[in-house]
């Protein structure tokens, strides 16, 4: 997450150092090769500065005259898309010593006119090798890079970030294949490389961890920031799992708190092990949450007049506390002269339940009032308290004046913690929409403000209005009365359709940018007003075609920019099975199989169905230690997790 918080004059610079720890950690315990999983930037378009630290780091540690002892065996061009489809220590006007693998995540995802991620920036300039892309969210394939040292063999299969309803669904539909080695197959150490929610937040809006394959052997799952560094074992699939977690803390809550780790991840033969190594550079962060009518010391101020001064001096008791506990923690984890620099400033959260059951009340401070007298001690000197109360159970109220949601759910989001979709849905259903629905809406505003799409509210609006008319002009001679009925009705069924994935994100449209445009001087073409396709003639194409290819514009020797179609996926049939299984299924190519997931339904199910989670066939765990193996031949591979 480098650039996160970059514009605060305390914190600007945590992100881009810690990164910078961990990749002289890399250098320092002399890996074969790094990987991330994901959200190397916090920003889709991150900023110079941010740019410049992770590029000066990568310089600074990856390259040298020391060789790769990695052998590449499969084809990279399938592997490694762009002008430079290969590794990059297999560049000869390079020297690589030690490469760094990594996929993108939801922050640094592809984007905008050429569809480039700011991954695409660093594998152009040959600092690191951008794999597991997944141009078509429908239909996935899945090739790992296959490596080699020595006697060990690693298969590192990569699937950047999709939108999890979207891949809920299409693992659901078994379009998702797996590729394995052709050959030798039992002799591969399988590890793949994740970036989705782990948890299920939602019915459909997560990875479950038996969707992904039983072959393999270890899973790095990126997105999630708590740190769960040590493999856990899924005895179901035979798999372990690891969460190393952010680098560094983008939010306030409790699974930011835990310490942050980075792994060393040693492969000999089909057996590994893990070492933890604790990150120094984390600026310290403690959290602590009370309900104030369980403090025995204030329990009663509740129903005294005038206790305002001795509640606050009661909590900034408890923030000096855990300062002091921060700092002795962040000085414990120094070494040497290391612990005699001055301390960085921690971040504290104290989260403070002051509902009064017994009756009366608790007359607390300004959040921000309170939060400032610690200016010379914290480094998140506007929240350190958080107030809130017991959520109330309440039946949802229909209201043509616009309402908040309750005192409790906005005491509970945070910012940086929660995504735009959720603080819209959360405002919206105090309201009554009747014509636009309410979840596209919310995606509509996550693309203006995460994806920086200036005319996605101007789509989503023109797309909304035009389906309503069309299908108001579908209804055979609709009663004046029934019309709102049948908008209300329609816009229920986009919602649904929407939420199961069955509905496409309109994506924006430009128009080809005159010859006679001048960016230097005009501005970008794509931020115009009338860049944007927006009319009935113009979409005449449909929504499913690829943006026309545009001749090169004339003057000052600049073109404009050009948009390729995908390759065309290569076809390949689903063998049946017992209904209700996942089956693996293997077809025979010229030089490797191919493992493919799939419902197994007899028939082809109904397009909008519930989905259940599929049943699996019990198996005995393989005996498989993590821990190396015994045997002197194969050469350890070493990996650093980040």
């Amino acid at each position: 997450h480098v650039g996160y918080n970059e514009r605060d004059h305390i914190r600007g610079d945590d992100s881009w150092k810690s990164f910078h720890e961990v990749m002289c950690l890399a250098k320092e315990k002399d890996v074969d090769m790094v990987l991330l999983a994901g959200d190397l930037f916090h920003e889709n378009k991150p900023s110079r500065k941010s740019m410049y630290q992770v590029m000066r780091s990568l310089r600074m540690n990856c390259l040298g005259e020391k060789p790769c002892q990695l052998e590449v065996l499969s084809d990279m061009s399938e592997n490694f898309q762009g002008a430079f489809n290969h590794v990059n220590y297999e560049d000869p006007d390079i020297n690589i010593s030690m490469p760094v693998f990594s996929i993108h995540g939801n922050h640094d995802d592809p984007s905008g006119e050429g569809h480039f991620a700011a991954l695409d920036l660093l594998q152009v300039s040959g600092l690191v090798n951008y794999f597991g892309r997944t141009p078509e969210s429908d239909n996935i394939q899945i090739k790992p890079v296959l490596l080699q040292k020595g006697n060990t063999k690693l298969a590192l299969y990569g699937m950047s970030n999709v939108r999890d309803e979207r891949l809920f669904r299409t693992f659901r539909d078994g379009k998702v294949k797996f590729f394995q080695p052709g050959t030798q197959k039992e002799d591969w150490f399988n590890l793949m490389a994740v970036h989705q929610n782990h948890h299920s937040y939602t019915e459909t809006g997560y990875l479950p961890e038996n969707f992904l394959p039983e072959f393999l052997d270890l899973v790095v799952w990126g997105h999630e920031h708590e740190c769960l560094i040590d493999p856990k074992y899924n005895p179901e699939m035979n798999f372990h799992v690891m969460q190393p977690g952010s680098s560094v803390a983008t939010s306030l809550m409790p699974g930011e708190a835990v310490p942050k780790h980075v792994a060393i991840l040693s492969v000999t033969g089909r057996d590994f092990k893990v070492e933890p190594i604790r990150l120094k550079t984390i600026r310290p962060f403690k959290m602590k949450e009370i309900v104030l009518s369980e403090e025995k010391e204030i329990k009663d101020l509740a129903k005294r007049q005038d206790h305002r001064a001795e509640l606050t001096r009661y909590l900034m008791g408890i923030v000096d506390e855990l300062i002091d506990e921060a700092i002795e923690e962040w000085r414990e984890i120094q070494d040497g002269d290391e612990a005699e620099e001055e301390v960085p400033k921690p971040l504290i959260r104290l989260r403070v339940e002051y509902s009064a059951p017994g009756g009366g009340n608790y007359d607390c401070e300004n959040p921000q009032r309170f939060s400032n007298r610690f200016v010379e001690k914290v480094a998140n000197t506007n929240d350190v308290v958080q107030f809130y109360r017991k959520k109330a159970s309440a039946s949802r109220k229909v209201n043509s004046a616009a309402e908040m949601p309750e005192e409790s759910v906005l005491a509970q989001l945070a910012v940086d913690s929660v995504r735009i979709e959720k603080l819209v849905r959360e405002f919206l259903e105090a309201q009554n929409l009747t014509i636009l629905p309410q979840n596209s809406f919310g995606d509509a505003v996550s693309q203006y403000v995460d994806k920086d799409d200036k005319h996605a509210m101007e789509v989503f609006v023109h797309d909304s209005l035009k389906s309503q008319r069309k299908h108001l002009m579908s209804v055979d001679q609709a009663e004046e009365g029934d019309i709102m009925g049948n908008v209300d009705q329609y816009r229920l069924e986009q919602e649904a359709l929407f939420a199961k994935g069955a509905l496409k994100r309109t994506k924006t449209k430009v128009k080809p940018k005159p010859a006679t445009w001048n960016s230097d001087d005009d501005g970008s073409w794509a931020d115009q007003p009338i860049a944007t396709i927006v009319s009935e003639d113009d979409e005449q194409g449909g929504d499913d075609d690829e943006a026309s290819m545009v001749a090169p514009a004339k003057g000052r020797g600049k073109a404009a920019a050009t948009k390729k179609a995908a390759a065309p996926v290569k076809k390949v049939a689903l063998a049946k099975g017992g209904r209700g299984k996942k089956k693996v299924v293997e077809e025979e190519s010229e030089d490797e199989d191919i493992l493919m997931i799939d419902d197994d339904e007899e028939e082809e199910s109904p397009l909008f169905v519930k989905p259940s989670a599929p049943a699996r066939a019990s198996k005995k765990p393989a005996a498989r230690k993590a821990s190396p193996a015994k045997r002197a031949p194969a050469a350890p591979r070493r990996a650093a997790a980040a």
